[in-house]
């Protein structure tokens, strides 16, 4: 069954998860008697410490429409102890973080195209804020899929890693994998709520993927700009990357991907791989 997205019930579930995560022993908080029969901090707590009364805790984790102002956000970053990307995420939910003027990017711009291509022998790619690949080189082709060879629709590192029978193998860790690029998705999805096409890409992936919906409901939030990954390619097996991911100042919806090999033996499996 497919998934209404909604922000509403969205910052209640992550409000209920982030107060879960908590360790009690963490915090300097009177001792009560009763003792715990779930995780994490209570409600009365998490209003104690947030400086807001403990209906509007209720009310908030129930999803009742409420819209908190940016100083109650701040109260409740400090009081879940919000890492910045989780708190940047709470922002986009309640919509209160700036929003910028840029076009969503459907298309490489011209100039970063041509820089993905003079990038070779590097692999790299562009992509946009939903992992559409927008552009890539011949190196990153012959270290993924042939890209040219898939329809519009499928050329994206998430819908790859998810439904694509050869890529879904291709990752060691492939939970680790999933994990980061879904917790990306989401602190996508909240910046970006009028992209119907992103809130129509997660619906597809939680009705047809159980993993994706399993981690989607986890709440994790970040965005990695830096990384390693390990790869089982068909043809010159194990190969350890590192990644960078730059956002050019001109085009802020769109992502430069570079790998780079991680050791001299990927280095020689990527040199095999290179079309020159």
């Amino acid at each position: 069954m497919t998934r209404t997205m909604d922000a509403t019930h969205e910052l209640a579930a992550f409000l209920r998860t982030r107060r879960e995560r908590l360790d009690p022993d963490d915090f300097a908080l009177p001792s009560r008697r009763q003792s715990r029969r779930t995780p994490g901090l209570r409600r009365e707590e998490v209003a104690e410490l947030a400086g807001v009364s403990i209906d509007y805790i209720v009310r908030l984790e129930q999803g009742r429409g409420l819209r908190p102002s940016v100083d109650v956000l701040e109260a409740l970053s400090r009081a879940l102890r919000l890492a910045p990307d989780e708190r940047a995420y709470l922002f986009d939910l309640a919509r209160h973080r700036p929003r910028k003027a840029e076009k969503l990017a459907t298309a490489a711009a011209p100039p970063l195209a041509r820089l993905v291509a003079d990038l070779a022998p590097l692999p790299a790619m562009l992509l946009n804020h939903r992992y559409d690949i927008l552009a890539w080189n011949n190196e990153m082709a012959m270290l993924l899929v042939d890209f040219d060879t898939l329809p519009p629709s499928q050329r994206n590192t998430m819908w790859l890693c998810l439904m694509h029978p050869e890529i879904r193998e291709f990752y060691v860790d492939r939970e680790r994998v999933v994990r980061e690029g879904i917790a990306h998705l989401r602190a996508a999805w909240a910046a970006h709520p009028e992209d119907r096409a992103l809130t129509d890409l997660i619906a597809e992936f939680t009705a047809h993927d159980e993993e994706f919906a399993r981690l989607w409901d986890e709440q994790d939030v970040r965005v990695n700009g830096r990384g390693h990954k390990l790869m089982r390619h068909p043809d010159v097996g194990a190969i350890a990357l590192h990644f960078e991911v730059l956002t050019p100042l001109q085009d802020q919806d769109q992502r430069l991907v570079i790998y780079r090999a991680a050791d001299d033996e990927s280095q020689s499996a990527l040199n095999r791989l290179s079309p020159r």
